[in-house]
């Protein structure tokens, strides 16, 4: 056979392993045509199926699972659009209630769940407009108490609470609060415009620290391109200490606490999100390792056991090469690459069992693809 003949043989091979790769994640459309930042998955109608909440345009909407029919939640146009979203049990009711955040200037709301989700309304409560930039949106029980908590950024340079990080504890009646109580636990101590939150026990003294990254860039008025942890003391109600991760990372918005290569010390896997790369740190120098060098803008990150192997994984979407992947650990910190899907674009994502398989699932939140969609994991 000529090289030349063998050459293109290769190549369409090649090729089509690709093609493959792709087509063995299917592809669901839950909406299509309007943009959307944010989405979470939960039981919102109690039929034991886990439907979607997502930001769409300027309203929140709950799509009920399985045909994903739209229900509006809130109409809040003239608060511009949610950036950020959370869901847990705020009023102890039993159900999951809704937590959306806005950007700039800054909002927090959360909406009460009623006892049938898919035909009753909705009330929306203020947890606070005091935090200003809220790039991460995340829950943990911070004070140890057993109950959930929630934890925000305030990225930007305007008071009361300039370039710090907040936690709120739910009020002891929630439905009757008319704000929640921030704790500023690195005040003025995060600059350089930070994006998503990342919490765990990093030092293993039993309590939740966090992690977040800072983008930089011209946008920035101070200086960023960082990673960091902050420790928290034993009264969380209290400052917090600071811990420099790599201060090196161009466009750096995610990290996640992750015990990576099995030596027992907990690890960081990140990603820059408005540069390029996915990286993890290993414990305890932080010495760092590249994961995907290439990936364009890979803005989302989950850390999680993907595979049902034991170790902690990692999936993104990237919206810069518009391409969903995920990163298989062999438990030792090395990590291959595998394709998921191909042309979505993505600013959020979400590991859960939406088919209830009992695999995980990715949802997304396509910004620039003007949808949201999930992936079904054919690992089953």
């Amino acid at each position: 056979m000529p090289a030349q003949t063998f050459a293109m043989l290769f190549v369409l091979t090649c090729l089509s392993v690709q093609v493959a790769a792709q087509n063995t994640w299917k592809k669901h459309v839950i909406q299509e045509g309007q943009r959307s930042l944010t989405a979470v998955a939960g039981d919102f109608t109690g039929d034991g199926r886990p439907d979607v909440i997502a930001e769409v345009g300027n309203r929140t909407t709950l799509f009920v699972a399985p045909d994903w029919q739209p229900i509006l939640l809130d109409d809040h146009s003239e608060d511009h659009g949610y950036i950020h979203s959370e869901c847990f049990d705020i009023d102890g009711d039993g159900d999951l209630d809704y937590v959306g955040a806005r950007y700039n200037p800054g909002l927090i709301t959360w909406l009460e769940q009623p006892a049938k989700g898919e035909s009753k309304r909705w009330k929306k409560h203020l947890i606070d407009k005091t935090v200003h930039g809220i790039h991460g949106l995340i829950r943990g029980d911070v004070d140890g108490d057993g109950k959930l908590d929630l934890l925000a950024t305030s990225a930007q340079p305007t008071p009361p609470y300039p370039e710090s990080l907040a936690w709120f504890s739910v009020p002891g009646k929630p439905r009757g609060a008319t704000d929640w109580q921030p704790n500023i636990f690195a005040k003025q101590d995060a600059p350089g415009l930070t994006h998503y939150l990342g919490v765990g026990d990093v030092n293993g003294d039993g309590r939740l620290d966090a992690a977040t990254g800072a983008k930089g860039g011209p946008q920035a008025t101070s200086p960023g391109e960082w990673f960091a942890w902050w420790q928290a003391p034993e009264t969380p109600k209290q400052p917090w200490k600071k811990h420099l991760i790599s201060d090196k990372e161009p466009g750096a918005t995610n990290i996640h606490p992750a015990e990576v290569n099995g030596d027992g010390k907990m690890d960081f896997i990140a990603s820059r999100g408005h540069g390029r790369g996915v990286i993890w740190f290993e414990a305890p120098s932080w010495k760092r390792h590249d994961i995907d060098t290439d990936l364009l803008e890979p803005h989302c990150l989950v850390a999680i056991d993907m595979d049902d192997d034991g170790d902690i994984d990692a999936a993104t979407c990237a919206y810069g090469d518009k391409v969903v992947v995920w990163y298989e650990n062999n438990g030792k910190g090395s990590f291959t690459k595998h394709l998921v899907g191909q042309n979505q674009e993505a600013y959020d994502i979400r590991a859960v069992d939406l088919d209830i398989d009992g695999d995980l699932d990715l949802l997304i939140a396509g910004r620039g693809s003007n949808n949201v969609v999930w992936y079904q994991n054919p690992r089953q």
